[in-house]
């Protein structure tokens, strides 16, 4: 079995033909998905996903996304949280560095959900491009006790470590499967058996082969072939190890 760690099935790229991708999804072995929030906005389309029962869910308000922010935003976030005991983290958040004019507000936002995070004992799903070392560094002197995903991890072997020694999963997704990324691809074989969570960012990160064409759960497999093969694992070692860290890390057990 398969779990898609992270993907934005709630988007309207996938309002069409959601019922169709969930198919595909489960024919390629993926039984299970993670959708995290990303505005204010999308809370109740994310929430109603989570229904489903192969479906977990989580909140956050999305650094790539700051003009749809308000500062009521967070209260309500906070609020969903409390109210909603079934969500398994708090994100999608974090800071995007290539965005510099809105920095300080991407700093000040991320800072204002990992505490949100850390007083309800709530892991966070992390979004972070371009800020590697500065978010490990916050990270580290938060001390957040329940860990989270580096999603779509693209760092060194080096990086990595840094954040497995945090107490974070790292995101492996469509970016591994391109051979120029040479870094990553290093990183990848480095890391200890119970270090990663596969995931596809779908609709988004496209796999190699697939660019321009809209991503979809169903390519978590392809994500765990490459995988394997990196790691010289088997397909089965490699699912069998990133669906029970994914479980593990956002508390599946029993769900």
């Amino acid at each position: 079995m398969l779990i898609d760690a992270h993907c934005h099935l709630d988007f309207p790229d996938f309002a069409a033909d959601r019922k169709a991708v969930f198919e595909r999804a489960r024919d390629a072995g993926v039984q299970r998905f993670v959708v995290p929030g990303t505005t204010r906005a999308r809370f109740a389309d994310v929430l109603a996903l989570g229904r489903r029962d192969d479906v977990e869910v989580c909140l956050g308000l999305h650094p790539y996304f700051m003009d749809a922010h308000r500062e009521a935003d967070l209260e309500a976030l906070a609020q969903r949280l409390d109210d909603h005991p079934e969500l398994v983290a708090v994100g999608e958040c974090g800071i995007d560095a290539r965005f510099e004019a809105t920095l300080d507000d991407q700093w000040r936002l991320f800072d204002a959900q990992l505490r949100l995070a850390k007083a309800r004992r709530l892991p966070v799903v992390i979004h972070c491009v371009q800020a590697n070392d500065k978010v490990a560094k916050r990270l580290r002197q938060l001390d957040l006790p329940a860990g989270g995903l580096l999603h779509a991890f693209a760092g060194s072997p080096e990086q990595a470590r840094r954040f497995l020694d945090l107490g974070f999963t790292l995101g492996l997704g469509g970016a591994v499967t391109f051979e120029r990324a040479k870094r990553l691809r290093r990183a990848v074989a480095s890391l200890p058996d119970d270090g990663y969570a596969l995931e596809t960012d779908s609709p988004d990160m496209p796999l190699a082969g697939h660019q321009g064409e809209r991503n979809e759960p169903a390519r978590v497999a392809e994500v765990c072939h490459v995988v394997a093969e990196l790691r010289g694992q088997s397909l089965d070692e490699v699912a069998a190890n990133s669906t029970a860290t994914a479980r593990r890390l956002f508390r599946l057990e029993g769900r």
